[in-house]
């Protein structure tokens, strides 16, 4: 059986991506990432260093968890192309956090036989605390079909379909019932209410009535 692939007929705005939990960090890893990337940063690997510099232990890089964000979206998102993608880190990694990876579609349009599908992503540590959050924008065949056009050398499938982060928001919530008052409102009140003048706007009838002129 062929690996399942992402099509972007199958994508509904609001589909959430299997959450990835991630074993708890520790320093081999922090050894490993390093020798990886050839970034030998002391603060990730020398404990000394770190706490000279007043951190409690080392501290792992935070391009790790944008890796794991990365994973994410690759184990989901097969046979679509990652286009662009941005990520804002929030809270330092430590040795022995563990990061769960999450994600959401929150739009989807498709012209001119392109087809792209928006994604939020963002991982949250043991406390349920936020790490780094961002956005991957991924293009897709429309279906199986759409690929084979493109296999075979042929036009690909068009279907226009409009943005749709902002079609699928969910309703405005409805206002709340308004609570009648306390007490009923006076007569006087009521009779203003009537004629259309509002309540705060002072009567002239209530201004003092003028003396009588002397000499009379």
């Amino acid at each position: 059986m062929p690996p399942r692939k992402l099509y972007f007929e199958n994508v509904r705005v609001g589909d959430e991506l299997p959450a990835m939990a991630k074993a708890a960090i520790d320093r081999v890893q922090l050894a490993r990432y390093a020798a990886a990337t050839n970034d030998y940063n002391p603060l990730n690997v020398d404990e000394p260093a770190a706490k000279a510099v007043g951190m409690p232990s080392v501290v792992a890089p935070s391009t790790l968890a944008l890796g794991f964000l990365g994973q994410l979206v690759t184990d989901w998102a097969r046979g679509g192309q990652v286009k662009k993608s941005q990520a804002r880190f929030t809270r330092m990694l430590w040795p022995g956090d563990t990061l769960v990876c999450k994600g959401r579609v929150s739009d989807r349009w498709g012209e001119g036989g392109r087809y792209y599908v928006e994604l939020d992503v963002w991982a949250e540590n043991q406390k349920g605390e936020l790490v780094v959050r961002g956005t991957v924008l991924l293009k897709a065949f429309y279906s199986f079909e759409d690929e084979t056009r493109f296999r075979t050398g042929q036009p690909p499938l068009i279907v226009t379909v409009p943005r749709q982060a902002t079609l699928a928001a969910p309703p405005p919530a409805k206002a709340p019932p308004s609570r009648e008052p306390e007490l009923p409102p006076t007569k006087a009140a009521a009779g203003k209410a009537a004629k259309g003048t509002p309540a705060r706007t002072p009567a002239k009838a209530s201004k003092p009535a003028k003396s009588p002129k002397k000499g009379r």
